[in-house]
């Protein structure tokens, strides 16, 4: 993780961050502070983190989820309602949706930041995440707090993108532009998915999960699935003093031409041909 340039959110988090024991929702100051930062995070204009293009690294802004966290102890229980739909919470549901096309059954938080051009079906997705436009949230996935996904992606029904608020260095799942995460997929714990990569339905992704290359055998890589290719759940052998047992794994099945749009037909094909 490269160095964590200025935040654009006030240094005064900081000063709340360490007083953060004493405060309560009877804090009128720090409460208007807090609500600033968190209305800047709902608006796109702080996120939790990005990659940084000169090092291809994550970097996190620990203030963003620290303004969220320092929210949990200024806002007071409320009780609202939408329709027939009663709710009771500190964070209030989201408001700014310019747009954004929120199907109904679709429940998004105040300061998640959703671009326009984002289809939300009905899903959740939590404070501080960050949604880029013409991205699909599909039917009963969820975007975790603090979750990271790009341009043009598709989570597809019931994907678990997992969420991560402290401590506020942790790394946060990273979903870059173009991706399709197939159907129940459980992408955890900050890891990554590179641009215009395929993974197909039911695969589980954590940051310490071994990405091999079926081709070569090669473990590419811990947690971070690499941009334009094809990639489902598999297992490694691995001998203990039990017996060899599998080990889940992603496996890398196919390379696919950077920059192409992806071609449903032959996905198809590519899973077919490995009997899934």
């Amino acid at each position: 993780m490269s160095e964590t340039p200025a935040s654009p959110l006030p240094d005064a988090l900081d000063d709340l961050w360490e007083a953060r024991a004493a405060l309560t929702p009877d804090d009128a100051e720090a409460r208007a502070v807090v609500v600033s930062a968190i209305d800047r995070i709902d608006a796109g204009e702080a996120r939790a983190a990005w990659i940084d293009p000169a090092t291809d690294r994550v970097v996190v802004d620990e203030r963003v989820k620290r303004a969220i966290l320092l929210g949990f102890k200024v806002l007071g229980m409320v009780r609202g309602q939408v329709g027939d739909f009663r709710h009771h919470d500190r964070i209030p549901l989201k408001t700014r949706l310019d747009g954004v096309r929120v199907v109904p059954g679709a429940i998004a938080r105040w300061g998640a930041y959703l671009a326009p051009g984002v289809v939300l079906m009905p899903s959740f997705t939590n404070i501080g995440a960050h949604v880029d436009a013409g991205t699909m949230v599909d039917t009963w996935a969820t975007v975790g707090s603090c979750a990271q996904i790009g341009r043009g992606v598709h989570l597809s029904g019931g994907v678990g993108i997992g969420g991560v608020l402290e401590p506020p260095s942790a790394v946060p799942v990273v979903i870059e532009d173009e991706v399709l995460v197939g159907s129940r997929s459980m992408i955890v714990e900050g890891a990554r998915v590179g641009r215009g990569a395929v993974l197909g339905a039911g695969t589980n992704l954590s940051a310490s999960m071994p990405v091999i290359d079926v081709e070569t055998g090669e473990e590419i890589a811990r947690g971070h699935v690499p941009p334009w290719c094809v990639a489902v759940s598999g297992t490694r052998p691995r001998e203990f003093a039990g017996g060899t047992f599998g080990l889940p794994a992603v496996l890398v099945l196919r390379r696919l031409e950077p920059g192409r749009r992806h071609d449903k037909a032959e996905l198809n094909e590519i899973l077919r041909g490995h009997a899934l």
